[in-house]
């Protein structure tokens, strides 16, 4: 038996309830967690704004030690440390074989299977993202775990498993931000501090944040912005494109990256970039976000608009090169976390995202 917090249905809060995990079967994995963040894809998910099967235990950026494995399982043992990998590649879809492992077709298969029960009354949980991480244990594949590099806190590594590997990729792979260039970061939460933390790492000049909440600009450039514009609300200072190409020589910013998957938010860091450059967005929006763009700005500014998922990111190639910067102090992924909680603390921090606050809430077991 172990505690976790379950999503009973969509649109319903996490209530913290036993629930009994099986032995691991062939090719699967029985982890212990030590830490997990709370996503924004977390919320998406319980509100139906992402697919998932219900009642499920939602967590997707975890981390953990090994206690058991199936049969077949020779990549990790029991004793090691892991972090969950939520969009395992399979190695021979389409995408897999086109180099492309973030947008492996059967990424997803696991969060579709039951992985557990209610203790209560036996009834079946899916696990959310195929990971489960909100909760003590969890049972997931095989290649849904990754060796913790050395070096690394195991808490810390909860946060390469999700927003630190998003927002690098965001900047190294997607963006692809060189030395000098200037960065606009749309929306400083978990994500968008680990991206800030990227451009630094890039070398880009001038890196701007965006954000509704005045309290985000302390954290914002901490993480490596150089300047700070708040939008959103009135209070805040006007057309944040109009703000960004004031602060980028009038042109507009060499890459603007979206983490929050809003169309305004969207569209504002389209135009904040300058013409010829990247628009990047890592935010995931419903289906009612549409965003509009006229046939003859496309041709005129020539600007690329690309989406990114995981970070266009490889985690068993990424892994290793975030983990020599974290140990040489390069990248800092507790600096990301502003809350600590437990289990029950969920709710509250999907509050918390809800309404702008704060950076990365961390459960810690």
């Amino acid at each position: 038996m172990t505690r976790a917090a379950v999503l009973p249905a969509l649109g319903t809060p996490l209530r913290v309830q036993d629930i009994e995990i099986p032995d691991p079967g062939p090719g699967r994995v029985r982890v212990r967690l030590a830490a997990a963040g709370v996503c924004h894809s977390d919320l998406s998910l319980s509100n139906g704004t992402l697919r998932q099967p219900v009642p499920a235990v939602l967590g997707h950026e975890g981390s953990g030690t090994v206690t058991a494995v199936g049969d077949g399982v020779t990549g990790v043992a029991p004793g090691d440390a892991v972090v969950l990998n939520w969009a395992p590649s399979c190695g021979r879809c389409h995408y897999c074989g086109l180099g492309e492992p973030w947008l492996c077709a059967k990424a997803g298969d696991a969060a579709a299977l039951p992985y557990a029960t209610l203790t209560a009354d036996g009834s079946a949980l899916y696990p959310g993202l195929g990971t489960a991480a909100f909760a003590e244990e969890t049972v997931v594949p095989a290649h849904a775990v990754l060796p913790l590099p050395d070096g690394v806190p195991l808490t810390d590594g909860a946060l390469l498993g999700c927003a630190v590997l998003t927002g690098y990729g965001a900047v190294h792979h997607s963006a692809q931000v060189r030395p000098g260039e200037s960065v606009a970061v749309f929306g400083i939460g978990g994500v968008g501090l680990a991206v800030l933390q990227a451009a630094r790492l890039a070398g880009a000049g001038t890196i701007v944040a965006v954000d509704v909440s005045p309290g985000k600009e302390e954290l914002a450039r901490a993480a490596g912005a150089t300047e700070f514009v708040l939008t959103g609300d009135g209070t805040g200072t006007g057309d944040p494109a109009k703000r960004i190409r004031a602060l980028t020589g009038g042109h507009g910013a060499d890459a603007a990256i979206e983490c929050v998957g809003r169309a305004d938010t969207i569209r504002a860091a389209w135009s904040a970039t300058r013409r010829g450059g990247r628009t990047t967005v890592v935010g995931i929006g419903g289906k009612d976000q549409q965003v509009t763009f006229s046939a003859l700005e496309l041709f005129y500014f020539g600007r690329t608009l690309s989406g990114c998922v995981y970070g266009n990111s490889d985690p068993a190639r990424d892994l290793p090169v975030l983990a020599e910067h974290i140990r040489a102090g390069r990248l800092d992924p507790s600096a990301l976390v502003t809350e600590r909680i437990g289990l029950d603390g969920i709710p509250a921090a999907f509050d918390a995202m809800l309404a702008g606050r704060g950076g990365r809430a961390l459960v810690v077991f």
